[in-house]
């Protein structure tokens, strides 16, 4: 490996060529991101699981089965966190591609509600060690190409996602295979990711626990690195526009969660999938490459985000509460699909722009921090918003009352960030104003 960062390569290596460093990993990589996404039978979920194939009522999916994702990703969450950096990244990334295979497996042969439980704490545990996938290149490559790289690990993982899906939707309408063929391509699919997994080559460093080769024999001191923790973690959220957007990034990622696990369960209300042909994975497939399109050109946006910031923020997030609104209470399903896709794309360029206002003045490991932190809080909130509105143990609420809670939340978030918006924006006109008369009034 390539010498960096004031780490010298192993005796007798060499200097490696630049692209021999990075790419293969890379390669690796993006070949394992686009098989873990390509699974055509995702969009038809729902439909599957209310069908004879496992044959379940709605009360039992909705209100039993689904909850059970969001309580695993998030007790899991953490412990994953730390685990990947301290075993650097790969274990992770094959514990990932084993769950995945686990979790497809239980969906074409377990049985009963006990056994699709079970399959849910799989999936959060596939969730969970999602992180290992965005971090691991960053251990491989130089800084000065975390960016280029970044770019084509979400890339694949996007293209993977948008090919699943048209394929689905083609072969459903087209071909009239069943669900569970679906389910066995899904399945041959992410083992061939997790066979590629097997040849990603082993980090010698992460961000946290393993600054240093492991030839050099240091010990980690764990306590040490969660007291870098505690501290990054009080400096980063000590700015108030990191703190805004944080915020923002939390509470509608929750949101944003809540909506897109209980999608097909709305549309399968609006209009049942045995009365008609539905079309999600056509559906999905235009939300992602139109959010991916909006994604780019937000990079070409030239706005004052510390100015209008929170201001944008407020008016993107009543556009989402109006697409859930509007998906909730026009029991048409042509309306639900477009309203859908508006509120993924709207999704999609916000959290992009958080990311990037976030990332501006972070090292990249103040970054994972932080994005961990976020995504923890998110998960939080959401279980405690399933806890309280889907599950059967609370509430149990009937999936168009609980979109109506859903749009209702993104506009109390519109609310509030509209107030605080306008606030800072009189903030900075009153100093802008205040600073030329200070100047004129100030001794010659």
């Amino acid at each position: 490996m390539e010498a960096r960062s004031g780490l010298r390569a192993p005796p007798g290596s060499g200097r490696a060529p630049r692209g021999r460093c990075w790419a293969l990993p890379t390669a690796l990589l993006c070949l394992y991101g686009f098989f873990a996404s390509l699974r055509p039978s995702e969009p038809f979920l729902t439909r599957y699981l209310l069908g004879p194939d496992k044959n379940l009522t709605e009360t039992q999916v909705f209100n039993e089965i689904y909850p059970v994702w969001t309580y695993s990703y998030l007790v899991l969450l953490f412990p994953v966190f730390l685990a990947t950096d301290y075993l650097r990244y790969k274990p992770v990334i094959l514990l990932q591609g084993l769950s995945l295979i686990v979790t497809w497996f239980m969906l074409l042969y377990a049985q009963g509600l006990l056994a699709i439980q079970f399959l849910e704490f799989f999936y959060g545990l596939v969730t969970a060690t999602e992180i290992a996938y965005y971090s691991y290149i960053y251990s491989i490559v130089d800084l000065n190409l975390y960016q280029k790289v970044t770019s084509y690990c979400r890339s694949a993982t996007l293209v993977g996602y948008t090919v699943g899906s048209i394929c689905g939707q083609v072969l459903v309408s087209v071909a009239k295979w069943s669900l569970f063929s679906l389910n066995v391509i899904s399945l041959t699919s992410v083992s061939v990711a997790f066979a590629v997994a097997w040849f990603l080559p082993m980090p010698q460093k992460s961000l946290f626990f393993h600054h240093i080769l492991r030839s050099q024999e240091q010990k980690v001191d764990i306590s040490k690195v969660l007291k870098e923790l505690w501290r990054d973690f009080l400096q980063c959220y000590s700015s108030r526009p990191m703190l805004c957007w944080s915020v923002w990034w939390a509470f509608s990622t929750c949101g944003y969660f809540q909506v897109i696990n209980y999608t097909q369960g709305l549309w399968e209300m609006v209009l049942p999938s045995q009365n008609f042909k539905i079309y999600n994975g056509g559906v999905e497939a235009v939300s992602t490459l139109l959010g991916a399109v909006a994604v780019f050109a937000v990079g070409y946006v030239k706005v004052s985000w510390a100015t209008w910031g929170e201001v944008a923020l407020a008016l993107f997030s009543l556009l989402i509460a109006a697409a859930v609104y509007v998906m909730d209470t026009v029991r048409n399903i042509w309306v639900c699909y477009a309203s859908y896709i508006i509120f993924r794309i709207v999704y999609m360029l916000l959290i992009t722009i958080a990311t990037f206002q976030i990332a501006t003045n972070l090292s990249m490991e103040r970054y994972a921090l932080v994005f961990g932190i976020n995504t923890f809080i998110a998960l939080a909130l959401q279980t405690l918003l399933t806890l309280i509105v889907v599950d059967s143990s609370g509430l149990g609420l009937n999936i168009f009352t609980q979109f109506m809670i859903y749009a209702s939340y993104f506009a109390a978030i519109s609310l509030v960030f509209l107030v605080s918006g306008i606030y800072s924006v009189l903030k900075n006109y009153r100093r802008r104003e205040e600073m030329p008369s200070r100047s004129t009034a100030s001794p010659p």
